[in-house]
């Protein structure tokens, strides 16, 4: 399996304008060459090949206007070109979105082959480069003298921070975490990041609503600034810095919320969100972008995976909000603002996002052990895409 290290990297300054000049050279390749692929579709209608792309280059080169392509590695210039034909499978496959044209502003990255550095010791000697490159190496269990690693990936973010990406080939994988016979529910929201069939509660931080204030006024600020002027350079990075704090303490919160999961319970069971068109809700979108549901959901499939561990994701429309996990008696209908809720069948009183909780884990059960189908009977044309309610469904689920 493939896995990669992220480390901190602090370049010298003759380093850094090495690695800019190869960001600039990567960034001018990858537009150029769309821009190209762009036009032979539309006046001549034909696709095109890396190999094709990659002779294009050449051509680029041979060009009396930019020999500066040639003071940096060819190495990243043509990893771009392979990571843009990659974002075209993936595009035509429906996968990706249509690639678009870098910016000079945005996160800059190059990729370096193993024909573009040398790892030696646990030192980086990146190509074009007189010393090795420093970094912070993170992880004390690991040796870096014994890793050898395939790809390495140098990026700068936009508040300034350098950052190198190992990747490395390994045998075999982490070993799996014991067994802890245990199986949870989760019911994501936003009052609560997430309720858990055990009746926990996990707060939502809210990271970007603490943040809110300082970043509007740097971005005042930097609204102020003339174009183009270093002022404005430095109110960006401001901007990008305050947007930093909350990307790193979202990630962490994730990270640790994530882990303990993991960690505590044998089959984790959540339901499948339709994040993408819960945003389109003007007065939810910030917030709901701002709990990152859809990387929890990613952060979750790959440590199930990685430490032996099952996690089943029933269908958005489930009416796990709706049914009583005592009796399975299902409500026509439940409001947002109901809280709680008293089932009209056996009389249990119900917090309304732990017996969805207790739901959601009830039919996760019912699929990992007999892979029956939770998914609602009838039309699924009728969605909200503010509250994933399912429509009713025939029968109720198995008793907890």
């Amino acid at each position: 399996m493939r896995t990669a290290y992220k480390v901190r990297v602090y370049p010298t300054a003759e380093q850094a304008a090495v690695l800019n000049r190869t960001f600039g050279c990567v960034r001018l390749a990858w537009n150029t060459v769309l821009a190209w692929r762009q036009a032979r579709y539309r006046d001549e209608g034909v696709t095109t090949s890396y190999a094709q792309t990659d002779r294009y280059l050449t051509e680029l080169k041979r060009d009396g206007d930019r020999d500066f392509l040639y003071e940096v590695s060819s190495v990243p210039l043509q990893q771009t070109l392979r990571h843009q034909h990659t974002a075209f499978v993936n595009f035509f496959a429906g996968r990706a979105r249509y690639p678009r044209f870098k910016s000079r502003h945005s996160r800059q990255s190059a990729t370096y082959t193993r024909s573009a550095f040398r790892w030696r010791d646990g030192r980086l000697h990146l190509a074009k480069m007189n010393d090795p490159i420093a970094f912070v190496w993170s992880w004390p269990e690991v040796d870096p003298a014994t890793i050898n690693p395939a790809t390495v990936t140098i990026s700068r973010d936009p508040d300034g921070r350098w950052y190198a990406s190992i990747a490395i080939e390994t045998a075999t994988g982490p070993e799996p975490l014991p067994a802890t016979g245990t199986a949870v529910g989760i019911d994501l929201g936003v009052a609560d990041f997430a309720v858990l069939s055990t009746s926990e509660k996990i707060p939502n931080p809210r990271h970007l609503e603490r943040k809110a204030k300082n970043l509007a006024r740097y971005q005042r600020r930097m609204a102020r600034k003339q174009r183009g002027s270093n002022n404005r350079a430095k109110a960006r990075a401001k901007v990008a810095r305050a947007h930093t704090k909350v990307a790193d303490a979202r990630a962490d919160f994730l990270h640790r919320t994530s882990t303990r999961l993991v960690r505590d319970h044998d089959l984790i069971v959540i339901e499948d969100l339709n994040v993408k068109g819960m945003v389109r809700n003007r007065c939810l979108a910030r917030v709901i972008s701002d709990c990152g549901w859809g990387e929890f959901r990613r952060q979750l499939e790959y440590k199930t995976q990685r430490h032996g561990r099952r996690l089943v994701v029933i269908d958005r429309w489930y009416p796990s909000s709706k049914t009583c996990s005592a009796c399975g008696n299902l409500l026509p209908a439940l409001g947002l603002s109901a809280r709680h809720w008293t089932c009209p069948g056996c009389g249990t009183r119900h917090d309304r996002d732990v017996n969805a909780a207790k739901n959601i884990l009830a039919a996760g059960r019912a699929v990992s052990a007999c892979g029956v189908d939770v998914s609602p009977q009838g039309s699924s044309l009728r969605r909200s895409a503010v509250k994933q309610e399912a429509q009713p469904v025939r029968a109720g689920i198995p008793v907890l």
